[in-house]
C-alpha cells in the first residue's frame, strides 16, 4: 500500500491511496472462508462450500467491505500519525464500483482548520469592559420581587395586580344577557389571571373588583384568540375553543392575592441557604451581590461580542477549504456551494474559536461538567422556593441529567465556550468603566 499527499492550498489536502492485491486478499479469503462455516448455502453443508463457489457467490460484495475498511483504516491511521487538524471526515473524490483484484486507487479530499497566525492574546490587546453600577432602587425592586416570589397565597378583599380571579363564568347573548340555550357554555368554577391577558382593555375590567362582583369581559381577547388558553378557561375543546367569540360574565366567588413575605431568618434561609444572611443589613448586602452577579453577565457577553468583532475584522480573508466544506458539510443542499456561502461567517467564526482554544491550551475536565451541572440544578430547585438543599440531593440529580447525550454535551459545549472566555478575559487588558444601566443599554443598542 502507499499512501502520497498533494498539498492543493494549505487547507486542501488530496490523498492518494494505491493497494494491490497483498493489502486485502487474505482478509478477503478469511471472511469468505467465514461466510461459508456459518451461513447455510443451498446444495452445500456448512463448513463444505468450495471457496470458487463462495467467491461467485459473495466476493464482490466481501471485497468491497473489506478494501473500504482497509482503505479509511489506512487514510485515519495516516491523519493521525501526519498530525493533520482534519475538518469532519474525508470525502472521496469520486465513488467508483471496487474491482476485486489487483491494483486499485482511491482519493480523498481533506478540509484542513486554518492556521491563525498570531492569534494567542496578550496584554498588548486592551479592550473596554463596562460594569453596571449598581443602585439602592435595583435593590429594593428586587426585594420587592423576592418577597412577592416567596410569600403566600391567601383570600383577598379586593382585586390586586397580579390577584387570581374564581368564580362562575356564564356566556351571553350579543344584548348582554346570559345565554341559556342548549349548549351554551356554563363554567361553575372557573379561575382566571388577569395579569397574563394579552387584551390589557380586558385586565382593566376586573380593577378594583371585590368578591361578589360581576365582571363583563371577553375571553377570545383576553386570550388573543390562543385556542389552547380558551379551551383552559372556558372548560371546552381546543379544536372548538377558537371560534368562541362572546363575552362573558363572571360572577366573583374568591380573589387570591400574593402576601409578600416579611422580612426574618426565615425568609433569609429560604432564599439564600442556611446561616448566610442574618439581618437586614446582610440581606441587602447579598441582593446587590446577586443583582451585580446578573449583571456581570452582560458586562462579559459585551466583552465577547467586542472581542469577537475583532478577531472576524482581522481574520476574515482567513483561506478555507471551500469546495471540500460545501462537499462536506452541505452535500444535500440543492446547491451546496451556496449553502456554505450562506453559513461562511459562522464557519470562520468556529474557526477562530478552535485556533484560540488550541493556543490557550483550554481544556475540559469531567469534574468541571459535573460542577457545572451540579451549579445549574441548583438553581432550577431554587426558582421553585427550595434553596439550600442538601449537597448529596443536588448531586444525585446532576448525574442523572448527564446521564442524557444532548444535556451532556450541552454543558460541555457550556464550559469549554466559558473557560476560553475566561482565559481571555485573563490574557488581554480590560479597560474597566463603571456606568449605569442605561448607559449600558445604550451602548449595547448602538446608540453611543
Amino acid at each position: 500500500m502507499n499512501i502520497s499527499k498533494e498539498e492543493i492550498s494549505p487547507v486542501d489536502v488530496r490523498l492518494t491511496v494505491k493497494i494491490n492485491d497483498a493489502d486485502y486478499s487474505d482478509e478477503v479469503a478469511k471472511r469468505l472462508k467465514e461466510i461459508g462455516r456459518t451461513h447455510a448455502i443451498p446444495g452445500f453443508r456448512k463448513g463444505h462450500v468450495p471457496a470458487g463457489e463462495l467467491k461467485r457467490r459473495f466476493g464482490k460484495g466481501v471485497t468491497s467491505e473489506v478494501i473500504n475498511d482497509v482503505v479509511s483504516k489506512a487514510v485515519f491511521e495516516y491523519i493521525k500519525e501526519n498530525n493533520l487538524e482534519v475538518l469532519g471526515y474525508p470525502v472521496p473524490v469520486e465513488v467508483k464500483e471496487v474491482a476485486e483484484d489487483g491494483e486499485q486507487t482511491y482519493q480523498y479530499d481533506l478540509a484542513l482548520m486554518p492556521a491563525l497566525e498570531g492569534i494567542a492574546p496578550t496584554k498588548d490587546d486592551h479592550y473596554p469592559y463596562y460594569e453596571i453600577e449598581v443602585t439602592e432602587e435595583m435593590i429594593d425592586e428586587q426585594d420587592k420581587h423576592l418577597r412577592k416570589r416567596f410569600g403566600t397565597q391567601k383570600p383577598g378583599e379586593e382585586m390586586t395586580e397580579d390577584g387570581v380571579v374564581k368564580g362562575a363564568l356564564k356566556q351571553l347573548n350579543e344584548d348582554g344577557s346570559v345565554n341559556e340555550a342548549e349548549g351554551a357554555i356554563d363554567v361553575p368554577d372557573g379561575i382566571v389571571f388577569p395579569l397574563y391577558f394579552k387584551d390589557k382593555e380586558e385586565t382593566a375590567k376586573f380593577d378594583g373588583k371585590k368578591p361578589g362582583d360581576t365582571v363583563v369581559f371577553n375571553p377570545w381577547k383576553a386570550a388573543g384568540g390562543d385556542a389552547g388558553e380558551l379551551a383552559s378557561m372556558l372548560h371546552v375543546d381546543k379544536a372548538i375553543a377558537g371560534d368562541i367569540h362572546s363575552d362573558f360574565a363572571m360572577t366573583i366567588s374568591e380573589i387570591i392575592v400574593n402576601i409578600p413575605a416579611e422580612l426574618g431568618e426565615e425568609f433569609y434561609k429560604t432564599v439564600f441557604g442556611e446561616d448566610k444572611v442574618h439581618n437586614e443589613e446582610e440581606y441587602r448586602a447579598a441582593v446587590k451581590e446577586q443583582i451585580a452577579n446578573e449583571l456581570e453577565q452582560n458586562s462579559h457577553i459585551m466583552f465577547r461580542n467586542d472581542f469577537d468583532k475583532a478577531m472576524m475584522e482581522k481574520y476574515d480573508s482567513m483561506p478555507l477549504a471551500a469546495d471540500t466544506m460545501a462537499k462536506l458539510f452541505f452535500g444535500n443542499a440543492d446547491d451546496p456551494k451556496e449553502a456554505f456561502k450562506a453559513s461562511e461567517k459562522g464557519i470562520k467564526h468556529e474557526m477562530i474559536e478552535a485556533n484560540l482554544i488550541k493556543a490557550l491550551g483550554i481544556k475540559v475536565e469531567e469534574d468541571e461538567i459535573l460542577n457545572t451541572a451540579k451549579y445549574l440544578t441548583a438553581r432550577q430547585f431554587a426558582q421553585y422556593g427550595m434553596a439550600g438543599l442538601d449537597e448529596e440531593i443536588i448531586e444525585r440529580y446532576a448525574k442523572e441529567q448527564l446521564q442524557k447525550e444532548e444535556i451532556r454535551n450541552q454543558i460541555a459545549q457550556n464550559v469549554l465556550q466559558a473557560k476560553l472566555y475566561e482565559a481571555i478575559e485573563n490574557a488581554v487588558t480590560l479597560d474597566k468603566q463603571v456606568i449605569s444601566l442605561d448607559d449600558f443599554k445604550k451602548l449595547a443598542n448602538g446608540e453611543n
